[in-house]
């Protein structure tokens, strides 16, 4: 039976054959606009977006600023974190400053993992006497020695990709397994997505071990760069009151910022 290519053009009309076209496309073009996809496939451009977060979500592209990257040909020592931490930099240092602007000398500080926070962790150079602690295997070897007092990084199952652990914020203590939980003056965490209904990422465990920092911290300061505003991603970290300070780099969309503002959070732009 000859096929007049119907059956093809009906398989690009549903989610996971648009997906894969749409890698397809950008494996030979390397860089589009969520524009640019949605004219080809003919949809909306909300659904070339949610299309793209999930793409990002699976490591199959890098979503960018109205669009995304393909990193299908990118040399597989530059996939990850380590391509994660040449997008969008100069928005990642900017919210960085702002964030490091509410640490105070002497206090304790949680952090999760990401390019983000990474930022942050540099951005506290002129700091002092803090305790930080952590399940970002990178910040380490990046935050200034002098602005430690002692620096903790958080045990549990090692995220390779995303150069993080997850587990309980807790120590051990004792050989018997007895566990100290701890209580941190402010949690700072970057999270993949936020909208009206919260902050989300894709990863169930990350998610858990934001929450849970959320959790054990008097005061908490949520970053997201523009490109993840009005997005949601599979895992819910937490409704948008949990946190008392939202930092971006570029004012919320009106939608998103009332939502922020009837849930008291303060928003912090450059």
């Amino acid at each position: 039976m000859a096929n007049d290519g119907t059956t093809s053009d009906r398989s690009r009309r549903l989610p996971a054959g648009r997906r894969a076209a749409v890698l397809e496309l950008l494996t030979t073009t390397g860089q589009l606009t969520v524009g640019e996809i949605a004219e080809q496939f003919n949809v909306s451009i909300d659904t070339i977006r949610r299309d793209l977060d999930q793409l990002d979500a699976e490591g199959l592209l890098i979503r960018t600023h109205g669009g995304a990257v393909s990193i299908a040909s990118a040399p597989r020592s530059d996939r990850g974190m380590d391509v994660r931490m040449r997008m969008q930099t100069a928005e990642k240092e900017a919210i960085a400053e702002l964030a490091a602007g509410l640490v105070v000398d002497g206090s304790v500080l949680m952090l999760n993992g990401g390019t983000t926070t990474l930022a942050v962790a540099r951005a506290l150079r002129d700091h002092r006497e803090l305790t930080v602690a952590t399940n970002n295997l990178r910040i380490p070897a990046e935050i200034p020695v002098k602005a430690l007092r002692d620096l903790y990084v958080f045990g549990g199952a090692v995220r390779t990709i995303a150069q993080t652990t997850t587990g309980p914020v807790s120590f051990q203590l004792t050989p018997a397994g007895e566990q100290l939980e701890v209580q941190a003056d402010l949690a700072i965490i970057a999270v993949g997505a936020v909208s009206g209904t919260g902050y989300s990422t894709s990863n169930l465990g990350d998610a858990a071990m934001m929450a849970e920092m959320m959790a054990h911290a008097s005061k908490v300061a949520i970053l997201a760069d523009s490109t993840k505003l009005g997005r949601r991603l599979f895992a819910q970290i937490a409704e948008l009151g949990r946190a008392d300070w939202f930092v971006t780099d570029a004012p919320p969309p009106p939608d998103l910022a009332a939502a922020l503002e009837a849930a008291e959070v303060q928003v912090l732009t450059p």
